[in-house]
């Protein structure tokens, strides 16, 4: 018997015949960035995903963590073949629920859909604060390893805010949990925040303790069109530094005006559009959606749209999703997550238009303008082969200008041949050296695929 053979027979000894997959078709589903592995395993438990990963300790095989997939063109090409990828679709049912002191605790292959459709039958109606990019499919693992965030992060901040526990596996196997369900609850070190955007590169999470909220009695969006940028960012700072406290503020362009659009009844395509989110109580809600509309008037706003109920709903979904909706349209997408001062929001999509269009590549922008953080998505279509040394020096360009503005840029998903050209993760910190030191701490054998965080960690 071979060593192949008797890894896989102890795999299915461990998860169960059924819950493993070495059939090399099926195995391409699971590929990534070209490189598809050896096995793929779904353990049924934190104590299966112990032995599997002890398993793969003593062999020393490599281990790239999985949820539902949504997550995976992140990060860097990984470094050798990938053995074993561990997927925790199975690790789907809540452990805990306590709405009276406002924590969850859920296995983390539940998906972020399937968690906030059953807070909402709870009591009152509750929710987990979090709405990322494919909220519907996304695990709440893969949200966690990624520290994936959307729009409303403005108000309710983001994974590392809002995880007050989790229990994962380290890749010798053994059986963590760090915090607990109270928020003051850390003493030593917080191994939360380690693991939370580390890609899986340091642990499997199995667990996730997170707060709730109560559902707000009433939500609306604000869309107030503009033709000029300069306006539009007048009348933002204007939202962000008055007294209201809205759920989300977001400026985007008519070329993801026009892909939200299929969702929604807009305003007419052309210049840009600030996005204001409102929730809270009915009466709050109210007034602010005739203030906030005042004050767009005020900078020259050409008109406003309330959303409300299923129309709030939607824009929302379809403002998360909109990577979805171009890459539909636009083969080869390449989305780029730039982040900066907060005040320098206006600068940095100037300078994102003008790369692009010196560079004569078609560009998308969505701004979470109240966080400073920017989303350009290059549509360089059928061309990529032809251009892609040119879209590599745009996407550096790019990172140069965010860092003049005290911030940096990330590639967040992008076809393989890109990522042969350009880093991903851009130039190495200060910082480097102690996650370097961390990850030959926790993983000194390389379990955890390596080449996929930064700097080939």
């Amino acid at each position: 018997m071979s060593n192949t053979e008797k890894l896989i027979l102890n795999l299915k000894e461990i998860a169960g015949e059924a819950n493993v997959i070495q059939d090399r078709e099926k195995l391409k589903e699971y590929t990534v960035d070209g490189k598809t592995p050896g096995t793929v395993v779904f353990p049924g438990s934190v104590d299966e995903s112990s032995k599997i990963l002890v398993l793969a300790h003593m062999e020393k095989l490599t281990v790239l963590a999985r949820g539902s997939g949504t997550k995976m063109a992140m990060g860097g090409i990984p470094g050798g073949e990938i053995d074993v990828v561990l997927s925790s679709e199975r690790l789907n049912t809540i452990k805990d629920c306590d709405t009276g002191n406002l924590t969850l605790s859920v296995e983390s292959g539940l998906t972020l859909g399937k968690v906030q459709e059953i807070l909402a039958k709870e009591g009152r109606g509750y929710f987990l604060p979090l709405d990322p990019p494919f909220t519907k499919a996304a695990t709440l693992g893969g949200i966690v390893a990624t520290n994936d965030s959307g729009p409303t992060r403005y108000i309710y901040g983001t994974a590392r805010d809002l995880v007050l526990g989790l229990k994962f596996v380290t890749p010798s196997g053994e059986i963590v949990v760090s915090g607990g369900k109270v928020v003051k609850n850390v003493t030593g070190y917080d191994m939360n925040k380690l693991h939370i955007g580390a890609l899986g590169t340091l642990g499997f999470i199995c667990e996730v303790t997170c707060r709730l909220l109560p559902l707000p009695e009433a939500a609306a969006t604000l869309l107030i069109p503009f033709k000029d940028l300069g306006s539009a960012g007048s009348f933002i700072r204007g939202i962000v530094n008055s007294s209201y406290i809205p759920a989300f503020v977001e400026l985007f362009d008519a070329l993801c005006l026009s892909k939200i659009s299929d969702a929604v009844a807009l305003p007419a395509p052309g210049g840009y559009v600030a996005a204001v989110g409102l929730e809270g109580v009915s009466e709050a809600v109210e007034r602010q959606i005739s203030d906030v509309g005042s004050l767009g008037k005020d900078h020259k706003s050409t008109g406003v749209v309330t959303l409300r109920e299923a129309e709030h709903l939607s824009f929302a979904k379809a403002l998360r999703d909109c990577s979805l909706s171009l890459k539909n349209n636009f083969p080869n997408l390449i989305v780029v997550k730039s982040n900066f001062v907060i005040s320098r929001f206006i600068e940095m999509i100037e300078k994102s238009e003008a790369i692009a269009k010196d560079e004569g590549v078609d560009i998308a922008n969505i701004c979470h303008a109240g966080n400073g953080i920017l989303y350009s998505y290059l549509l360089v279509g059928d061309q990529l082969e032809s251009r892609v040394d040119d879209v590599a020096k745009m996407i550096e360009k790019l990172r140069a200008e965010a860092v003049t503005f005290s911030g940096g840029s990330v590639i967040e998903s992008a076809p393989t041949l890109l990522k042969e050209k350009v880093s991903v993760w851009g130039g190495i910190r200060s910082d480097y050296a102690v996650m370097r030191s961390l990850k030959d701490t926790i993983d000194p054998e390389g379990i955890f695929c390596p080449g996929r965080y930064v700097g080939n960690i």
